[in-house]
C-alpha cells in the first residue's frame, strides 16, 4: 500500500507538472540496516538475544502555487525476526495549504509538543511506536485535521482528531515485554465509540523575551492504556477517555536553558499530575574547538507513584551532550536516570556521525542495574539491556 501511495503522488507530480512549471516535488529514501543485541539472558520464554533487521523510510513532498499548497508523505517499514516489530505505517500524508496568518494541514501527520530531555509528558497527540523504541520518540502518524493561527500575541493550534490508534507491542520472541505477550487487539475501549470517539486538542505557544511557553489542552481516548494484572498472571487493559491539561516552558538565559513540563489528566479511573523540571548549561567552543558540551540535570515527578506506565516517578536524570560540530556532525548524547527511592538506574547513550554525503552511523545502548521488584514496569525489563547499531543510508 506505501508504495502505491508513492507512486499514484509521483504520477500526480509529473501530470500536474507538464502543466505548471511551478510545480516542485521531491522524493527521498532512507535504508537502514539495524542490529540489536541484548547481553542477558531473557526474562520469559520464547525470547531471543539478537536481532537484525532492515527499515524503509520514503518521503515525497510537493508543492505548488509558490509553496503555498503542498503534499508531504513520509511511510515507514521495518523487516525483524519479531513478527510484532515487522510493521509499517503511515508517518505522514497530509495535505497543507497557507493563506496570510492561518495554515491548515489535513491527514496523517506527527505533532511533537516537549522541550525536556528526559520525559515528554505533554507531547500527547501521536500515539507512541513502542516496538520501535524503549525511550517512546518513534510515533505513528495520526489522522487529523489541524488548524494554526498566528498572531502578534502568540499561535493558536486546533486539533480535530477523528480515529484512535493503538500501541503495537512486541511479540513473543521480543524484548520489553511482560511475561504474557499483549496483542493490541485484546485491549478495550472505555467509550462505546472504541477507536472512533471523536478527540481535540489546543494549544497556545508564544514566545517572548526569554520566555517560550505553551499551553495545551486534549480531551479524548488516552493515548497510554490503564493495565491491571489478574490473580492468574494475565493483562487486563483499555483506553480511558481523558482531559489532559499541560504546561511547557522554557527560559533562555546566557548559557542555561531552564526547562519544565507538567500535565495534570483525569478520567474516571485516575487523576493524577506529573512534572519534569531542570537546567541545561552549555559550554561552547571548548578551547576554540569548535566543541560544545551541555550538562543536564532534571526532575522527573508522577504522582502515580509505583503504578506509573513510565517508570518515572520520582527520579533524578544527569546528562550530558557533546556536539562536535564538525562536517561529520558527530554527537554524543549520554545519561543515567536514578530513582530516589530506591536502587533502579537506566544508563543511556546515543552516538551519531556522517560519512560522506549520504551514510550515517548510529550507536544506541540502554543498560538496567539494581531494577527494584516493586517497579512495575521496569521490572519487566531487568535483562533487557542492550546495544543497538544503525547504519543508514540517504538517497
Amino acid at each position: 500500500m506505501k508504495i502505491n501511495y508513492l507512486f499514484i503522488f509521483t504520477l500526480f507530480a509529473h501530470a500536474v507538472s507538464a502543466q505548471n512549471a511551478s510545480v516542485n516535488h521531491d522524493f527521498e529514501l532512507d535504508l537502514e540496516a539495524e542490529y540489536r543485541s541484548f547481553y542477558n539472558s531473557p526474562s520469559f520464554d520464547g525470547q531471543k538475544s539478537n536481532f537484525p533487521s532492515m527499515a524503509f523510510r520514503p518521503k515525497y513532498t510537493l508543492d505548488w502555487n509558490k509553496g503555498y499548497e503542498s503534499i508531504n508523505t513520509e511511510t515507514f517499514f521495518r523487516l525483524d525476526i519479531d513478527n510484532e516489530r515487522t510493521h509499517w505505517d503511515i508517518r505522514e500524508l497530509y495535505y497543507q495549504t497557507v493563506k496570510n496568518n492561518w495554515e491548515l494541514s489535513v491527514g496523517f501527520k506527527k505533532i511533537f509538543w516537549g522541550v525536556t530531555e528526559s520525559n515528554h509528558l505533554v507531547d500527547i497527540i501521536n500515539q507512541t511506536d513502542v516496538v520501535e523504541s524503549f525511550d517512546g520518540e518513534q510515533k505513528l502518524g495520526q489522522p487529523m485535521v489541524q488548524y494554526s493561527l498566528n498572531t502578534s500575541f502568540g499561535t493558536l493550534d486546533f486539533f480535530y482528531l477523528p480515529f484512535h490508534r493503538k500501541r503495537n507491542y512486541p511479540g513473543e520472541k521480543g524484548r520489553f515485554r511482560f511475561s504474557t505477550v499483549i496483542h493490541s487487539d485484546d485491549i478495550k475501549y472505555e467509550s462505546s465509540s472504541k477507536e472512533w470517539h471523536q478527540d481535540f486538542a489546543i494549544r497556545y505557544a508564544h514566545s517572548f523575551s526569554i520566555i517560550d511557553i505553551g499551553l495545551s489542552h486534549f480531551y479524548g481516548t488516552g493515548r497510554e492504556p490503564l493495565f491491571q494484572f489478574t490473580n492468574q498472571g494475565g493483562i487486563d487493559a483499555f483506553y480511558p477517555v481523558i482531559n489532559q491539561t499541560g504546561l511547557d516552558l522554557q527560559l533562555t538565559h546566557n548559557a542555561f536553558l531552564w526547562k519544565m513540563e507538567s500535565i495534570y489528566r483525569q478520567s474516571d479511573f485516575q487523576d493524577f499530575f506529573a512534572l519534569t523540571a531542570g537546567v541545561e548549561y552549555t559550554i561552547s567552543n571548548i578551547k576554540n574547538s569548535g566543541m560544545d558540551v551541555g550538562l543536564i540535570g532534571e526532575y522527573l515527578y508522577d504522582e502515580r507513584d509505583d503504578l506509573a506506565l513510565s517508570a518515572m516517578q520520582n527520579d533524578i536524570f544527569i546528562g550530558t551532550r557533546i556536539a562536535f560540530n564538525d562536517i561529520q556532525d558527530t554527537s554524543i548524547l549520554a545519561g543515567m536516570i536514578s530513582d530516589i527511592e530506591n536502587s533502579s538506574k537506566i544508563l543511556s547513550i546515543e552516538a551519531s556521525r556522517r560519512f560522506g554525503s549520504s551514510y550515517k552511523l548510529e550507536i544506541v545502548g540502554r543498560f538496567f542495574q539494581n531494577i527494584d521488584s516493586q517497579e512495575l514496569i521496569l521490572s519487566n525489563f531487568k535483562n533487557d539491556s542492550f546495544l543497538k547499531i544503525n547504519f543508514i543510508k540517504y538517497f
